[in-house]
Order: structure tokens, then C-alpha cells, then sequence
């Protein structure tokens, strides 16, 4: 028998729409409104792919990924979403390789998805009951390279001795932490920021311009689903518009 500490992903579909949860593999008996589900015969066979409630609902089973963890680990607040994470990813070449610092853990959810990607994940969050719950949704991923840490970044910067590929800010008063920033950035490395606000933006941005970063951008992303139907295919009515603004500055 397996000693698993793992969650599984348990997928299904009932009047034509898919129903998932995140549930742990052990002993305990899944409850659902699709009744008990056993899911302890999955510490006997991990390459299980299938298993059934006692009111024969049929779940499949999959390993979850970042994507899982953001839907349905528990927050504190609005998270940053998957189209600015992308952002994020892509224009600051997150990789394997990468010791990354965060500032504004929140519920966890960008941290999540920097650990499946980066070496090692150092995170600060002001509000120690956030903390709890970031610590909480990290450990259920399965992510030991994830440090959270309760604290102020801009107090915190001059007693790290360390040096970050990438140094990502969502909080507020981040133009106050990047001159320090600046300090812990490797060369070649990237300072992100990300502000609701364009009078934010403004105030990071001439703070950057006070340093000698090779080069700065902010973009803005929005994104739109397209929805299929019998009448036509056309944008999605609900959007997502605005989230913020992603400044980017490269040492």
C-alpha cells in the first residue's frame, strides 16, 4: 500500500455540465452531492483512472495542475488571474533554473504557479492570516521549493543576502521597494510589477527611471473566450476586461 499525501482532481458530468473537486487521497471517504466515493483503492493503485461514488456516479481522476489549483484552492481575496500570470511568465522568461522573490502572497495563487515552473519561490505577505491560507493552498499542491514568509518586503529587503532572477510586486506602495529591488536583482534579471492603477504605474515607472534598468515597459492584457453555439460562434458577453497593469524592468 501507498502512504500518499497527494490530490487528485475528480471529474464528472451531470446535466451536461462538468462538476469537479479537489479532493485528498486517503482512507476518508470523499463526500459529495453525488454521494461517498472511496478513495482509499487509489493508495493501493496509483495509475487508477476511474472510480464511483455509491450512488454510481462515475468520477474520472487526473492529477491536478496549476490551472486546478487556482479554481479551487480557498482565497483571501482577488488573486491575479491566469492572463496577466501568462504575461508575467512569458515577458520575464520564468524557467527551472530561476530563484524568484514575490511581494503579496494573498491567497497564493501566483506563487503556485511560479513554483510548478522556478528553482525556488520566496514570497512575502503583510497579513499573517493570509499567510495561513497561502501556507495551506501551497502545501495542498505539493510545492516544497514555495516559501512563504509574514512581513513587509521593504523592511525585509536589506537583510536578504541573496540575489533573484526575478522579482515580482503586487502590493500596494510597491514604488517604495524598488530601489531595493533593484539592489537584489541579478544582472539581466527582471523587476515585474503589477497595479490596478495607472497613478501607481506612473509612480513605479519614475522610480525605474531613477535606476540604470536596461529597459522598461507596461502593457496591458485583456482577454476574451469565444463562445459556440447553434445560432453562430461570437466573443464571449462576459469578458475579462481590466485587471492592472504589468510593468516590466529589466536589470
Amino acid at each position: 500500500m501507498m502512504d500518499d499525501n497527494r490530490l487528485v482532481l475528480l471529474r464528472t458530468r451531470h446535466k451536461g455540465k462538468t462538476k469537479e473537486f479537489l479532493a485528498p487521497v486517503s482512507n476518508a471517504p470523499h463526500h459529495s452531492e453525488f454521494g461517498v466515493t472511496d478513495l482509499s483503492v487509489l493508495l493501493e493503485d496509483e495509475n487508477l483512472d476511474a472510480v464511483t461514488s455509491h450512488m454510481g456516479q462515475e468520477f474520472s481522476v487526473v492529477s491536478p495542475r496549476s490551472p486546478d489549483f487556482f479554481r479551487h484552492s480557498k482565497r483571501t481575496g482577488a488573486p491575479m488571474i491566469p492572463k496577466d500570470i501568462g504575461l508575467i511568465m512569458a515577458h520575464a522568461g520564468v524557467c527551472s533554473s530561476d530563484n524568484v522573490l514575490e511581494a503579496g502572497t494573498g491567497s497564493g495563487s501566483l506563487a503556485i504557479y511560479l513554483g510548478f515552473v522556478a528553482k525556488r519561490v520566496l514570497s512575502y505577505e503583510v497579513r499573517e492570516e493570509f499567510t495561513k491560507v497561502a501556507r495551506n493552498n501551497i502545501e495542498k499542491a505539493g510545492l516544497s521549493n514555495v516559501e512563504v514568509r509574514c512581513g513587509d518586503l521593504v523592511e525585509a529587503l536589506p537583510s536578504l543576502s541573496e540575489e533573484f532572477d526575478v522579482i515580482i510586486l503586487d502590493m500596494g506602495g510597491s514604488e517604495k521597494a524598488v530601489s531595493g529591488c533593484f539592489e537584489k536583482l541579478k544582472k539581466g534579471g527582471f523587476l515585474v510589477t503589477y497595479s490596478p492603477f495607472l497613478e501607481q504605474a506612473a509612480q513605479i515607472r519614475e522610480e525605474i527611471d531613477k535606476l540604470d534598468f536596461f529597459d522598461c515597459r507596461t502593457y496591458e492584457c485583456f482577454e476574451r473566450e469565444i463562445s459556440f453555439s447553434s445560432r453562430g460562434t461570437r466573443p464571449s458577453t462576459i469578458p475579462v476586461g481590466h485587471t492592472g497593469y504589468l510593468t516590466f524592468a529589466r536589470k
